[in-house]
């Protein structure tokens, strides 16, 4: 079965939730570009009318272009050993695909399926957050994974000893492939689907993980300082640098200040402090 590949420019900030509608009509695979997005669909079973209407409704707002073409049957372990590379943290942690070698000399290791899509902030957004993770003592604290996506960061909490991790994510897919990710690094917590008001977790937490987006990190803010517990840390990643600012300003009246920030290719990471 040849597979139709759309080629989708749009802007970052509506990324996900073109990767949230297009698996609704169809598409099952997707890879983030520094344009926009790649989608896959079985050309066999694709609702042009579908997809042509959901364009339309994000043409402007998300400034949308798009190209098709066609391809024979993709072998996705394939395109992901091609798009995916390992990431190194120092000597703290490797993190790896299940189709990758180990490496020695870390000391840590995460090994996961790829099943999902890849931000171009992929590596640059995880390595700062898994390094300000290694800065935080975990060990036997309640830790809330936020946008879980392939469950790194929560499987990075469970080996620096966190005694109670929750995570989730708005879609099926990051469940799905999150949920595999936990079992292949021993960690028995099931992430739950939704987004923070519907999983509506219950605090307070030690320790806040968030590599998202800004629009949705300064809409969850105060969600945030609420479950967090006086003197806890909130990590931050998924914006820009320029972005900084204003992340900082829509913390400082919830009780967040600054302890630590970073950056990596332009990709910011901040870590807060309640006081």
């Amino acid at each position: 079965m040849d597979y139709l590949e759309l080629k989708i420019t749009c802007l970052e900030d509506f990324r996900e939730i073109l990767i949230a509608e297009l698996a609704e009509i169809g598409f099952d695979s997707f890879l983030e570009t520094e344009e926009g997005v790649d989608a896959y669909a079985p050309e066999q079973e694709f609702d042009r009318e579908a997809f042509l209407e959901l364009i339309e409704k994000y043409k402007l707002p998300a400034q949308i272009s798009w190209h098709e073409s066609k391809m024979p049957k993709v072998n996705w372990n394939e395109e992901w050993e091609k798009n995916y590379d390992p990431i190194e943290v120092d000597d703290l942690v490797f993190v790896r695909a299940s189709f990758h070698d180990p490496a020695p000399g870390f000391q840590y290791e995460i090994v996961i399926n790829p099943k999902m899509s890849f931000g171009t902030g992929h590596h640059a957004t995880t390595y700062q957050m898994l390094k300000h993770q290694a800065e935080i003592d975990h060990k036997g604290k309640r830790v809330l994974d936020v946008g879980s996506g392939t469950g790194i960061l929560a499987i990075m909490a469970h080996l620096l000893e966190a005694q109670e991790i929750e995570a989730f994510d708005i879609d099926e897919w990051c469940v799905e492939n999150g949920n595999e990710n936990f079992d292949l690094n021993g960690l028995s917590t099931r992430m739950d689907i939704g987004t923070i008001r519907e999983v509506n977790p219950q605090g307070k937490f030690d320790i806040i993980l968030a590599n998202i987006n800004k629009n949705i990190l300064l809409d969850e803010m105060e969600i945030y300082a609420e479950l967090l517990d006086s003197k806890g840390f909130l990590l931050l990643s998924g914006f820009y640098t320029e972005d900084i600012e204003d992340l900082l300003e829509c913390a400082a009246p919830l009780g967040l200040s600054l302890y630590k920030k970073n950056s990596k290719d332009n990709w910011a990471a901040l870590i807060l402090q309640k006081d």
